[in-house]
């Protein structure tokens, strides 16, 4: 990920001070907090709302996961940080290491500018587990082509490789980046303001050839630039894109790996053939949302080539619907299973970042394998978080009637594990659905939130609430009718999330690919932690994730409720939530 060239300039002018106004990390400029709302502005950045399970650091800022991989017996997590203060500036790799994804040692950064090749930025990257077994960080080094006056600099991103000091030290602790770098210079044809954030390399026995992807643009046509390299170090430039596609703009933190076609098992970065197929995704900077396309990949040609059965633009598949950016996946060789780590960023004002002293999230990281319908991603949260249940409670075969809600009391909900079960039944009472709403179900939702009747549904969740409902976010379902088919939609609606004037709330939606005419049940699942909402809709296979800072709803204040503002009944026919306890060691840097 990257700033403007005017952006980058002014920060090496005043000496690396922060000043961006949340450049990398929101999908709108926010408004400043006015003194006025002092008050309301205490209630936001209290400590009562840093998430706890998540990983993050203890204060400044974060964003892009880079280089998560597995060796020899640990889990590292490597990811942008800013050591000196919570807004984007100073980034640096910050590295934890974990051995079950949960509990996190933090160390002292793997990479951070030091050389020529990364002399202003050391920006995102990916790791490779190489023949010998040795891990290889690619990443994105920012050079100036003469940086004799800071005022007129000429910007160039290059790709750089670094490799761990001592292989005997469990932690990899230390990083040399060789003197021969950049390892991929800027060739001919190619954007040097717009080249970053190299994928995961892949190996391929018939050439004896590594291969990996950086991400481009040229105008607004996105590109998957591909390379070749014999040794890791000299790096050729194919002939051809290995994908691109017009009006998509930059296509930042590329990724590109198998899946297996039939089952859940993951699969190595390198694996190729029969019963496999590809996802490449990339995150969009020109609406800060990521999508992706599940394809087959022909090594011998180097192309790939998306299925056709969803979009390849800003209204295909996306793994999360809300607030979601700069994913990564590694492959685990230890449960056979491919993870997903992505970041959430904040959504409150760069003031308050400020005044908290921290911003950013990476979300729980997930278990992703192809839906037996071939034709999108499921994800689950790893499973090494069930280890954190603590105090349980449940409800069974309960009837919520039209415009009803009840309350879940026992355990505390700030910091929770929700899952439930409707049955929906009654179809009959479904609405028609409008087609202008086919590629914008955030529009939808954006004027039909969760208090507005619906036929069946609105019906679902309305977590970290004040007991009288004033504050509240809503996470829930609603069905149509169209002509051949229902339509599911799942939507979180936050805009009675907080008291607080100049938060900004938005509503995120997703289409859900479920028959409820072979199932009259349809499950959700909600991860709560203080200001972190993480719903996964029917098995995986629709995520939203959003932030909200409650003024009132917060620790001990925070209540749970199952609703229903539809004109049919709905029956919870299982529902099952757990306290979360707090990780038993310290996370992040």
């Amino acid at each position: 990920m990257r700033l403007s060239n005017r952006e980058i300039g002014k920060w090496m002018v005043v000496l690396l001070l922060v000043f961006c106004e949340k450049a990398l990390g929101s999908h709108v400029v926010h408004k400043k907090l006015q003194e006025s709302d002092s008050n309301v502005t205490i209630a936001v950045t209290s400590p009562a709302l840093k998430a706890v399970y998540h990983f993050r650091p203890p204060s400044n800022w974060i964003n892009d996961p880079n280089g998560p991989m597995y060796y020899n017996g640990y889990y590292h997590l490597f990811y942008q940080y800013n050591p000196k203060g919570a807004v984007w500036g100073h980034i640096v790799w910050a590295h934890s290491v974990s051995k079950d994804l949960i509990n996190w040692i933090a160390l002292k950064p793997a990479i951070y500018p030091s050389k020529p090749f990364d002399k202003f930025g050391c920006w995102s990257g990916s790791a490779t587990i190489l023949l010998d077994g040795t891990p290889a960080i690619m990443y994105t080094g920012i050079i100036a082509k003469n940086d004799s006056n800071p005022n007129n600099i000429a910007w160039t991103q290059v790709q750089n490789v670094a490799y761990p000091k001592n292989l005997s030290d469990p932690y990899l602790t230390e990083w040399d980046k060789p003197d021969y770098n950049p390892v991929i210079p800027i060739g001919p044809g190619v954007n040097g303001t717009a080249f970053r954030d190299p994928t995961t390399a892949w190996y391929s026995p018939e050439d004896k050839h590594w291969r990996l992807v950086v991400g481009s643009k040229w105008d607004l046509k996105g590109q998957a630039l591909l390379y070749r390299s014999k040794d890791f170090k000299k790096w050729v430039k194919a002939s051809h894109t290995l994908h691109a596609k017009r009006g998509t703009g930059m296509w930042e933190c590329p990724d590109f790996y198998p899946v297996s076609a039939k089952g859940l098992l993951g699969l190595d970065t390198s694996v190729m053939g029969k019963g496999v197929k590809h996802v490449l995704k990339a995150s969009l900077d020109l609406d800060r949302y990521e999508y992706y396309t599940i394809g087959t990949y022909d090594i011998k040609r180097d192309r790939y080539t998306p299925d056709g059965t969803s979009n390849d633009n800003k209204h295909g598949l996306r793994y999360d619907y809300g607030n979601f950016y700069a994913s990564k996946t590694f492959y685990d060789p230890a449960k056979k299973r491919r993870i997903l780590w992505g970041w959430a960023n904040e959504s409150d004002t760069t003031d308050e970042d400020n005044m908290k002293g921290w911003a950013g999230v990476q979300l729980i990281p997930r278990t992703l394998w192809l839906d037996p319908s071939g034709k999108q991603l499921l994800q689950w949260p790893v499973e090494e978080l069930n280890s954190l249940r603590g105090k349980q409670i449940s409800l069974k075969n309960k009837v919520l009637k039209a415009g009803g809600s009840m309350e879940l009391t026992g355990i505390k909900t700030a910091q929770a594990d929700v899952e439930v079960t409707f049955d929906v039944s009654s179809l009959d009472y479904a609405e028609p659905f409008d087609p202008k709403y086919m590629y914008d179900a955030q529009a939808f939702c954006k004027i039909n939130g969760a208090d507005v009747k619906g036929g069946v549904g609105p019906f679902g969740l309305y977590v970290l609430a004040t007991s009288d409902l004033r504050e509240k976010t809503a996470v829930f379902f609603r069905v149509f009718k169209s002509e051949d088919k229902y339509v599911v939609l799942m939507c979180n609606d936050p805009t009675k999330s907080t008291l607080a004037p100049n938060e900004y709330k938005p509503t995120f939606a997703g289409y859900v690919n479920y028959d409820l005419t072979k199932s009259s049940t349809i499950s959700l699942r909600t991860l709560l932690d203080h200001s972190v909402v993480e719903s996964f809709g029917a098995d995986g296979k629709t995520v939203i994730s959003s932030r909200v800072y409650p003024t009132l709803a917060q620790g001990d204040n925070a209540h749970l409720f199952i609703f229903n503002n539809g004109a049919a009944d709905i029956k919870v026919t299982n529902l099952a939530a757990w306290e979360l306890n707090k990780p038993l060691m310290n996370i992040g840097a």
